[in-house]
């Protein structure tokens, strides 16, 4: 009976040292227990993220992250991150969710885990109405592409359109100022953010030239935090059949694309 006791004992201090980790909150519960929501968003890429006229944020993903946190019942905390930043901020913990535009690829979801998706856009190259539409990457031959350096249209117009002249840029906004300011023939950027750029600037002409393909935009989480992800990916769900996903992309870009699943 000692004996017995005695392994008891040992089996019940083993459990008690475990506890500590067996208990701790997970992310979706330190959010929770927090009471507020940290959003990694751009802040200058219209329409997914930038500020108004009065210097407020705006935008889709802004929209979302209100949606997201009032779901939640949780305060929201907006933490500005550039297209280079996104995921080294979740990684760091600086923010405890991306909502920000972000495509998922398979290098990506080595380092975070994606929802589905909450929005959608076509990817491809934009130029004046005069410059020839291209059938074939091919045909992109010779065209100065300005692009955001290390995008997702970089690593593919690298791969499949070699011919092509890209010149490179820290980020989205770069780019398009570059074609703007007539440093570029064309710019690759996705169709939100197309149509942005057609309405803020009436006297430069935005028309599609190549079509590369659609391109959803998905909420990201550190790698883990899977009771995290499923609150999003249900939330979403919710959201999409009550329709208001739905008016988020109108509102922001015109037209609601149907959403394909993950």
């Amino acid at each position: 009976m000692r004996i017995i006791a005695t392994l008891a004992a040992a089996a019940i201090a083993c459990a008690a040292l475990a506890m500590p980790n067996a208990a701790r909150a997970d992310k979706l519960q330190d959010v929770i227990s927090a009471g507020k929501l940290r959003v990694g968003v751009l802040m200058d890429v219209a329409p997914w993220g930038f500020k108004d006229d009065k210097g407020e944020p705006t935008g889709l993903d802004i929209d979302l992250a209100k949606l997201l946190a009032a779901d939640m019942g949780v305060k929201l905390e907006l933490v500005p991150v550039t297209g280079a930043s996104r995921i080294p901020s979740l990684l760091a913990d600086k923010v405890d969710i991306l909502i920000a535009a972000a495509g998922a690829t398979p290098e990506r979801a080595q380092q975070v885990m994606f929802s589905q998706p909450y929005a959608a856009v076509n990817l491809g190259v934009y130029g004046p109405k005069d410059m020839p539409s291209a059938k074939t990457p091919e045909d992109l031959k010779d065209v100065t592409i300005a692009v955001g350096k290390g995008t997702t249209l970089d690593v593919w117009l690298t791969d499949n359109a070699p011919g092509a002249k890209l010149v490179r840029f820290e980020d989205a906004p770069a780019a398009v100022a570059a074609y703007l300011a007539g440093q570029a023939q064309a710019f690759a950027e996705n169709s939100a953010i197309a149509i942005k750029v057609s309405e803020d600037n009436p006297g430069k002409e935005v028309e599609l030239k190549f079509l590369i393909r659609q391109s959803p935009a998905h909420i990201a989480v550190r790698q883990g935090e899977q009771n995290l992800l499923n609150w999003i990916n249900t939330t979403l769900f919710y959201n999409r059949m009550n329709g208001k996903l739905a008016e988020l992309q109108k509102r922001w870009f015109k037209e609601a694309q149907e959403l394909p699943h993950m």
